[in-house]
């Protein structure tokens, strides 16, 4: 007779599966920030199907979509999954795994206990008529992403999947590595060999964004493995090095460019002249790297609002921008004209199939493309390593968290995690070119109104919604400690009552509903600028900071104050 439960280091005799495990679990109570959502509990292993397996797990990765679930944003994955039917009040996250088979179902043939696997999070119901037709699954309706959509995952001692989903473990890795690139991975391949006649080609250029992080570091090998010239976006030339270590040709720093976002409005005719010269720039330096005027046959996207306008704009006639994601927001623009008349192809991309995960394993077996593990957490630091994601302190590469395999791998202490450089995705201010002209000499410093409305970070919504109807204005700065962190709108107000009780909204604060880091401008920056900036950013108003304290807002420019001066008399 087996023991009821198993420490966490203490893996149970091969086959042997205990009535409970330990797990890290989300309750919607905890909903929040994910170093207090996630929380370790006790629960019952779970029973598979006939077409499963559990599968005791080594080590799992770590990746976005379980901060999202942490936060309960955009979706209460629990209420998803209860409304269609399934009981259990909590999530056990997790979408990367590697561990060992301890027990199959009945229909399942092509696995024995025993069997060490990396595991892939596309599942999909075999009765499905797209499946059962031979169509590619991932257009399933029936398609979900284990560990996110589905609960079950592998931030627990046992999961329960499809058998579909396991893989032969490449032999050369550790546990932490094998469990901790085939999310990334299978996205990036399917990508860029996925979509017919836009498939990498040998010699083909393929401009990666986020060429440092998960899933760009994987594009970059895989590109270079097919043959491409992959060539990394950055957001700091120290990332440059690790990019060409992986195999691209070379590495732009998007800080030096300031047009990322919405594109201006092509009624706009200065700011989108503007912007067109930054994106020229920006396809200049492509060049630059090559040595030669060739344009990005490929563009793997995954920022998505800041950066499609640039990706569209420099992508090669009849090339193709395919995307997996909205980093920056999902509010992209598009210049329509560059996307008919240069026939180019914008494409949505959703993990991978079995042949794809199947392709991007053996690369990974055949030693030509590398997990890119860059910090190994132990399994009480798991919360820890989401936060850290949360705050985008996380390192290059993928992180990996130790489960069984914690007593046979080393981990990183996540005291680490200070010197972890920070990896954030902020919008420029744009500026004025030294010697730069313009028709319109006309300054903010001329337009803004001077003096703020503020409230605490801690006010009520009721406050804040008395706050501005007493004085007659549309949003009031948001201060922490006399410091500027954010702005509250009557929008935010009217939004924040959406799909909750009048006590629900009731206890919600300022900080709750607020955007952060408004955007924010100097006096001596020009109107037609400004303008542009907030079209740009679909927002009304600008804060204006001084240089000397850019923390304080001393005014506001919004499109009333512009407004007035048109309709002011001569």
């Amino acid at each position: 007779m087996g023991k009821r439960l198993y420490d966490i280091d203490n893996p149970p005799p091969l086959g042997e599966v205990p009535e409970q495990m330990h797990a890290w679990l989300i309750r919607p109570e905890r909903f929040g920030e994910p170093v207090s959502s996630f929380k370790q509990e006790v629960v019952d292993v779970p029973e598979i199907r006939d077409d499963e397996v559990l599968v005791y797990v080594m080590a799992a990765g770590v990746n976005y979509n379980n901060v999202w679930a942490a936060t309960g944003v955009p979706q209460d994955v629990v209420a998803a999954r209860q409304k269609a039917g399934e009981a259990e009040p909590f999530h056990i996250g997790g979408s990367d795994a590697s561990g060992i088979v301890y027990k199959v179902g009945a229909k399942v043939s092509n696995l024995a206990v025993g069997d060490e696997v990396v595991i892939h999070c596309g599942t999909w119901s075999a009765e499905c008529a797209i499946v059962r037709s031979g169509g590619d699954p991932t257009y399933s309706p029936t398609f979900r992403t284990w560990g996110y959509d589905t609960n079950w995952g592998s931030f627990a001692q046992f999961t329960r999947v499809q058998a579909h989903q396991c893989l032969p473990r490449p032999k050369h890795l550790s546990w932490a590595s094998s469990g901790s690139y085939m999310v990334v991975g299978a996205s990036a391949y399917r990508m860029l060999a996925g979509w017919g006649r836009h498939a990498v080609r040998p010699n083909d250029v393929v401009l990666c964004w986020g060429g440092a992080g998960g899933l760009g570091s994987m594009a970059i090998q895989i590109a270079s493995a097919m043959g491409g010239v992959p060539i990394a976006v950055v957001s700091s030339d120290d990332k440059a090095e690790y990019c060409k270590r992986l195999g691209a040709k070379g590495s732009i720093n998007r800080r030096r460019f300031g047009h990322w976002g919405i594109l201006p409005h092509w009624k706009d005719q200065a700011g989108y002249a503007k912007w067109r010269a930054e994106a020229r720039a920006f396809g200049e330096a492509i060049w630059e790297i090559l040595g030669e005027r060739r344009n990005p046959r490929i563009v793997f996207e995954h920022p998505g609002e800041s950066t499609i306008p640039t990706s569209i704009y420099v992508c090669q006639r009849g090339g193709m921008v395919v995307i997996c994601a909205g980093t920056t927001g999902y509010n992209a623009s598009v210049d329509l004209r560059y996307l008919w008349t240069r026939q180019k192809r914008l494409q949505g991309s959703h993990f991978a199939n079995d042949d794809q995960a199947r392709a991007l394993n053996e690369l990974v077996a055949a030693k030509r493309v590398d997990p890119c593990t860059s910090q190994v957490f132990a399994w009480d630091d798991l919360a820890h390593a989401h936060q850290l994601m949360h705050e985008n302190r996380h390192p290059y590469g993928n992180m990996a968290v130790l489960v069984g395999a914690q007593a046979v791998e080393a981990s990183v202490p996540v005291e680490t995690r200070d010197s972890v450089p920070e990896v954030t995705y902020r919008q420029p201010r744009l500026e004025l070119s030294p010697g730069e002209t313009h028709p319109h000499r006309t300054l903010v410093g001329e337009a803004m109104h001077e003096g703020l409305v503020t409230c605490s970070v801690d006010a009520k919504l009721a406050e804040v919604a008395r706050l501005l109807l007493d004085n007659h204005i549309h949003a009031a700065v948001v201060t922490k400690d006399d410091t500027a962190i954010g702005v509250v709108s009557q929008t935010d107000l009217v939004l924040a009552r959406q799909g909750r009780s009048r006590q629900q909204a009731g206890a919600l604060t300022a900080g709750d509903v607020m955007t952060p880091d408004p955007l924010t401008c100097e006096p001596d920056m020009l109107l037609a600028d400004a303008v542009t900036l907030m079209a740009r950013q679909g927002i009304h108003r600008l804060f204006v900071t001084r240089p000397e304290n850019p923390n304080v807002p001393v005014g506001v420019l919004s499109f009333t104050d512009i407004l007035k001066r048109i309709a002011r008399p001569n």
